[in-house]
């Protein structure tokens, strides 16, 4: 049986551990192209009043102590992906 290849995959769980509001809402990493990175997402609501994930990626190990990322809040239309 051969080990799972896990380039190109990540993962995000709840973050059980949020001490204060500045905390991201869910925790993991991700593999690209054989190099792994924490990944972080806040739940946040746009000025249209939909709900979305920011995101800070950042690599393994380099701890960011930055709160969650100002993405558009102008989010009227869908994302393209």
């Amino acid at each position: 049986m051969s080990e799972y290849d896990n380039t190109n995959r990540g993962a995000l769980f709840t973050n059980d551990k949020k001490g204060n509001n500045k905390a991201p809402s869910y925790k993991g990493n991700i593999n690209v192209n054989g190099e792994e990175y924490d990944v972080a997402a806040w739940e946040k609501t746009s000025k249209a009043g939909k709900q979305y994930l920011s995101l800070s990626v950042s690599v393994k190990g380099e701890r960011s102590e930055q709160p969650a990322p100002q993405a558009n809040t102008d989010m009227d239309s869908e994302i393209p992906f």
